[in-house]
């Protein structure tokens, strides 16, 4: 059984019971939407490597082990109900520069644009953010350093998002902060527990662009 299939068991046997069922958030259950997101045993999503909470299975765990099941916690994701907890932070530092405003018509014709390939890997690997804020519940500082730099950088490694990057670093960034996301804490749990394996590699392009914008803004 997948670990959550074993909280629907449980909230089965509690609803006979009379009981309330235990509150998660899930949808695909394919380790793409993000939702499922909560802490086991004191890791974000499990004690397996690069695996969302809906992919982990009970093979992982021995027979008779105690299982300590909590929610994401950081400030900025306030809890909701049980392991729920609300992560609109994540959406409002999107809606603050994670886009290119630009119109560009229809979808070009393929190698119109020329991208190299190590830029295009790069900003593919970072598009492969899932905004699940295992970073942030990993992090000593609940920071969403990791979050905020994967989105910043596959924009900023392809020429689409070249006219905003300025303008995209430095709006991204205030509103993280102004989420009330810590600051990076350089110890590498945000990589070490990311379900998509994103490398801190984007940070350190984040802290480029940002500096780049503060200085050509004055």
């Amino acid at each position: 059984m997948s670990f959550l299939e074993v909280l629907d068991v449980l909230n089965e046997s509690l609803t006979r019971q009379g009981e309330a069922p235990v509150a998660f958030a899930h949808d695909c259950r394919e380790g793409i939407c993000g939702s499922c997101g909560m802490v086991i045993n004191g890791r974000p999503h499990g004690p397996q490597k690069a695996t969302t909470t809906c992919q982990l299975y009970m093979r992982n765990f021995k027979d008779g082990d105690t299982l300590v099941v909590e929610p994401w916690r950081a400030k900025a994701f306030p809890v909701i109900k049980d392991l729920v907890v609300d992560r609109s932070s994540f959406d409002r530092i999107l809606q603050a520069g994670g886009y290119v405003s630009v119109s560009t018509g229809s979808a070009p014709e393929a190698n119109t644009v020329r991208i190299p390939k190590p830029a295009a890997d790069t900003a593919f690997d970072a598009a492969a953010c899932i905004g699940c804020g295992a970073c942030v519940a990993a992090c000593k500082n609940a920071s969403a350093m990791l979050f905020t730099a994967a989105k910043v950088s596959q924009l900023a490694l392809l020429p689409q998002g070249g006219p905003e990057r300025r303008e995209r670093a430095l709006n991204m960034v205030k509103a993280m902060d102004e989420e009330g996301f810590g600051n990076c804490s350089n110890t590498r749990a945000c990589e070490a527990e990311c379900p998509k394996e994103i490398s801190l590699e984007h940070i350190a392009r984040l802290f480029r662009e940002y500096l780049s914008a503060k200085v050509t803004s004055k």
